[in-house]
């Protein structure tokens, strides 16, 4: 089984969880995610299976959209629900003050996430001092925020929101700042990723329905093909002719085409005669293997 399935993270689980049961089910080692997801998120989680997994470093997860719930009145230690309190409030701000201070936060802005994050440091992620009752100052950090549309209001002091934003981004971290713009301690209530670079929520299936298509030995059938995320890159195709340059993962001829259409360093997908083999990057009058992904059959 070679590709990719786009699971629908239920909340309450790891990512690393959806990996190992993704594995059990089809019983191929190679398995991995694509841009983690907290626990308590719910939403889409990329799965490479097999020789995709060899892709990783090649997929375009800048663009993320998610739906999230920010709460005033109240902020945590790991900036959303599951937390402790570390301050309250009850000068909740009018629905479109948080409007206008949504606008601050959009573009490039300076994050600096929690303790309960991803982020490493000395090769440990921040989360595992964190659970230890170790404190370390987090460093700031540049990310990208494409938009934040409000939705409405919600109970309890809740306003809900559509993010768009690169990767790396802490919805967290932006209902946490969202609080101090305004005035009122907040957290992250509720989190929905609907898309991940070309995977979107739409096309998303449960753990339950993949495990009932391979009860009825449907899944493999269901996966998604090892170069379907990568539309962004440029393609070379090349015929029967190469077929033994190819097997063979020798540097291929650039075509007189391909030559004047591919700068140096770039990414490219190869094709022969229509059948996805890898990507590789041109390096002078050739294209040179960064990942080869032969056919089954081959």
């Amino acid at each position: 089984m070679n590709g990719f399935l786009n699971i629908l993270k239920p909340p309450g689980i790891t990512s690393a969880a959806v990996v190992a049961r993704v594995r059990r089910l089809t019983g191929e080692k190679r398995v991995g995610h694509a841009g983690t997801l907290d626990p308590e998120a719910a939403g889409v989680l990329p799965i490479m299976i097999g020789k995709a997994a060899r892709l990783f470093d090649f997929l375009v997860d800048k663009e993320k959209e998610y739906v999230a719930e920010a709460a005033f009145g109240v902020s945590t230690d790991t900036q959303d629900a599951t937390g402790h309190v570390t301050s309250r409030g009850d000068h909740y701000p009018a629905y479109d003050d948080v409007v206008l201070m949504l606008k601050r936060l959009e573009g490039d802005i300076v994050q600096r996430p929690g303790m309960f994050s991803a982020i490493k440091k000395d090769g440990k992620p921040m989360y595992e001092l964190a659970r230890k009752g170790e404190t370390a100052e987090v460093p700031e950090r540049i990310v990208h925020v494409e938009s934040i549309v409000p939705r409405g209001e919600m109970p309890d002091h809740g306003v809900l929101m559509t993010v768009r934003c690169g990767r790396g981004t802490y919805i967290r971290s932006i209902c946490d700042d969202l609080g101090r713009l305004c005035g009122c301690p907040a957290h992250m209530r509720f989190l929905l990723r609907t898309v991940s670079g070309a995977f979107t929520i739409d096309t998303a299936m449960t753990l339950e329905e993949a495990e009932a298509l391979q009860k009825r030995g449907e899944l493999a059938a269901r996966l998604l093909p090892p170069d379907m995320p990568l539309g962004h890159m440029a393609k070379a195709v090349y015929t029967e002719n190469a077929r033994r340059l190819i097997a063979a993962g020798a540097k291929l001829p650039l075509t007189a085409e391909q030559a004047e259409t591919l700068p140096d360093g770039m990414n490219t997908r190869v094709y022969l005669n229509g059948e996805f083999w890898g990507i590789a990057v041109r390096d002078g009058g050739h294209l040179v293997w960064r990942a080869q992904i032969a056919p089954e059959e081959t």
